[in-house]
């Protein structure tokens, strides 16, 4: 097994672990706290449950995205199906930003309706500190294995861990008022926790679309590559260097001139140092073209 097909092989271990940990714990947690909040009287912590159960879902589609990006180039497929796991992404996104406004949606209902709000009792506050340390534990688990692989699905996918979190600590708020004779603060939580939710989305929302886009690497990254690249034995200058992004993968076009009087094969072997050493120097960097110019004395 080469060392590509080790690494994806090891990806899609890492990504079946996340995922059975991630829907087996929120179904355990979402029962947990639609129990207390039934039992205990709080439509907050049913709603907080309901938000748990949508992770279920969510981390699903991450799985699905990361399963599907690490399939090899076919015949349909030369350049390979990383962006595949941008689409999941996307829809994680979408998914947040659905979760962000039904939490908003539910707490400006509150504000207007005016409804009376039953006093809730110990029960759902126990429920909301247990599910804001398990949900923020999951945050960061998931976090740190999805940078490990680079994947945008997980890292939406913790997000959403991280957004039950912040819903659990607005049903804490909220719960915790109004036992103390201000029910109105629970939507007002309601409505800060929504922003929030609103600006992650976003911001996973343009990554995804970002790197489905053929956006490119950004300054920095382009700037080392150049000074890598101009290091480089045989090359004279940089004619042309574009970068775009394939998924979590970087693609390069370049053009490189070398003295005009070498013959093709030293001009191939230049070229070919250079493919090889950015490859190699940038992992990211999943394929360079590169076209060689003459260099006129």
């Amino acid at each position: 097994m080469d060392q590509e097909a080790y690494v994806c092989s090891e990806e899609k271990k890492i990504a079946g672990k996340l995922s059975l940990v991630g829907i087996f714990g929120n179904v355990v947690l979402a029962g947990f706290k639609l129990f207390a909040g039934i039992l205990g009287k709080s439509g907050a912590m049913i709603s907080d449950a309901v938000h748990s159960l949508s992770d279920v879902f969510a981390t699903l589609v991450a799985y699905i995205g990361v399963l599907l990006s690490k399939q090899p180039e076919d015949a349909e497929h030369p350049y390979g199906h990383e962006r595949l796991e941008c689409v999941a992404s996307l829809i994680l996104g979408l998914i947040l930003a659905g979760t962000g406004l039904g939490i908003g949606y539910s707490g400006v209902h509150k504000l207007l309706v005016k409804e009376e709000i039953a006093i809730p009792t110990i029960l759902p506050l126990v429920a909301a500190v247990v599910s804001i340390v398990v949900k923020e534990a999951m945050f960061w688990y998931t976090m740190y294995y999805a940078k490990k692989m680079d994947s945008a699905a997980f890292k939406a996918d913790a997000w959403h861990h991280r957004s039950d979190a912040l819903s659990s600590i607005g049903s804490f708020i909220g719960i915790g008022l109004a036992r103390m004779g201000f029910p109105i603060m629970d939507p007002i939580a309601s409505l800060v926790i929504c922003l929030f939710i609103l600006k992650v989305a976003y911001e996973i929302s343009k990554d995804a679309l970002d790197k489905m886009l053929d956006t490119s690497c950004g300054k920095d990254m382009e700037d080392q590559i150049r000074a890598y690249i101009e290091k480089q034995p045989g090359v004279e200058r940089i004619d042309l260097l574009h970068t775009r992004q394939f998924g979590n993968k970087i693609y390069i076009d370049l053009e490189i001139a070398a003295k005009g009087e070498i013959t093709l094969f030293e001009a191939h072997e230049i070229a070919e140092s250079v493919h090889s050493g950015v490859e190699k120097e940038f992992p990211k960097v999943k394929h360079i073209m590169i076209h060689v110019n003459p260099v006129s004395e």
